[in-house]
């Protein structure tokens, strides 16, 4: 008799887009299918498109029509696009991830029998920050020889992120947490991060809750792995700690990934196209298929989820494996071994992976803001050479110049190559208004070309400039 989890699958059919992608992407997307097909699962695919033939045809990686397929279904199975460097078309998994708020990349890392990695018994979930940080891809040239990029961290951004991976882990049984930050030198961005997490942490007092700079995390996870259970980065570390993760369980090859949102989702394998071997039959469809597995799991399909995952390891233990891993099976022959391998029926009382539920406060939930008052100005310019800009205008008085975040006035001049911007720094005992730097700025602008100013607020009793590097 078929299980009740079985029974319960069976009546509740779902449609699911699937992008297929580029390189080897249709040749992995193809062999998911069929292992998915091999288990009666009740899943409908609706193709859609993305990739480089789209840019040819819309002029983008990815039609508007794509992004709805995906809103009007809420989950989509997605092979890999090329995203090409220094020009091009725009990321196509940053552009589904922001534009259908996909706030949550969850890459989980452990270890596969037959898999030869230098570590053993590696069992961690990496939460990712998916759509803030460096990632906003705000940038600008603020001198010939200066570029700038924007770290963007919200606090609704930080506690939905920190919410959703308590709820997660509290879900799988999970038992500790870990932040990852540079709060140390970041004190304002990272230490939002930071501070967000350890304000969600307190409405879990079963689950552990701790905090690693992200350098020492580095160290710590090519010494000693297994330490850590469930990894909650800000958006930049988690690209680069994910994939560090991945290659410590045999590559991106053998990584999953999943991004999720309040009512949405896309799966996706995270490596790379690889166009030199497309059509070969020398794919690994690996990755792909542990991402199948987290969708399953994410649309309630838990028993076929661990079917496939004990096939898997089936096969891998008994030493059939493709290339890339070191064996000699073809794409199609690694598909077809782990369909023969599919056990009659897998009961399993706890979850690889559970999807968190809201809600995550990622939305309309605004704070009392308390006070706020403006009490100076970074105003950036360009110049040759050290400024010497009025010391005084109205209210504000000059504080401090600095040049690539090292202070250069007051005081000697560090013995430092110096770069055409400049940040000066006005501030005041008093509030000030919008009219007092634009008389600032117009005494400025007589001297010197400003690039751009930001303003500087005092939140309470603490002004929230006075974390500032180089202070």
């Amino acid at each position: 008799m078929k299980a009740l989890g079985g029974l319960r699958e069976a009546m509740e059919k779902r449609t699911v887009s699937i992008i297929k992608g580029d390189g080897i992407g249709p040749e992995i997307t193809e062999a998911v299918m069929e292992i998915i097909s091999a288990l009666d699962v009740p899943i409908e695919w609706e193709e859609a498109e993305a990739g480089l033939a789209c840019v040819e045809k819309y002029g983008n990686g990815i039609p508007e029509e794509t992004l709805e397929k995906i809103r009007r279904h809420k989950v989509a199975l997605k092979g890999p696009t090329t995203t090409p460097v220094g020009g091009g078309h725009k990321s196509v998994n940053v552009t589904i991830r922001k534009s259908l708020d996909l706030f949550a990349n969850v890459r989980p890392a452990k270890t596969l029998p037959g898999v030869k990695t230098r570590f053993e018994n590696i069992d961690m979930i990496l939460v990712r920050e998916n759509i803030e940080d460096t990632y906003g891809g705000i940038e600008h040239w603020q001198t010939p020889d200066v570029a700038q990029c924007l770290k963007i961290v919200t606090r609704p951004g930080c506690l939905a992120i920190a919410r959703y991976a308590f709820e997660m882990a509290r879900s799988m049984g999970r038992r500790r947490l870990t932040c990852v930050h540079k709060a140390n030198i970041h004190k304002m961005s990272d230490g939002l991060f930071l501070d967000s997490f350890r304000e969600v942490a307190e409405e879990y007092p079963e689950l552990m809750a701790d905090d690693i700079l992200i350098d020492n995390a580095c160290m710590q996870l090519v010494s000693r792995p297994e330490q850590f259970d469930v990894m909650v980065l800000p958006n930049l570390y988690g690209d680069i700690v994910s994939d560090l993760c991945a290659g410590l369980v045999g590559g991106l090859g053998v990584a999953p990934g999943g991004n999720i949102g309040v009512d949405r989702a896309v799966f996706e394998a995270v490596h790379g196209s690889a166009p030199d071997i497309a059509g070969r039959g020398l794919a690994n469809p690996t990755a792909m298929l542990l991402s199948s597995t987290l969708m399953l799991y994410y649309l309630g399909f838990a028993e076929s989820a661990r079917r496939i995952e004990t096939a898997l390891r089936t096969v891998l233990g008994a030493g059939i494996k493709t290339r890339d891993l070191g064996g000699t099976a073809s794409t199609k022959e690694y598909t077809a071994a782990i369909i023969e391998a599919l056990p009659e029926i897998e009961l399993g009382q706890t979850n690889a992976f559970a999807p968190a539920r809201g809600p995550f406060a990622h939305r309309g939930q605004e704070r009392e803001p308390g006070e706020w008052s403006l009490y100076g100005v970074d105003v950036f310019v360009h110049s040759q050479g050290l400024p010497k800009p009025p010391q005084r205008v109205g209210p504000l008085e000059l504080s401090l110049i600095s040049n690539r975040g090292t202070k250069v006035y007051p005081g000697p001049t560090p013995e430092i190559f110096l770069v055409d911007w400049f940040r000066l720094r006005y501030r005041s005992s008093q509030p000030v208004t919008d009219a007092d730097i634009y008389s600032l700025l117009t005494e400025i602008s007589r001297q010197y070309d400003w690039m751009h100013i930001e303003k500087l607020h005092q939140s309470g009793s603490t002004a929230m400039f006075s974390k500032a590097q180089g202070e």
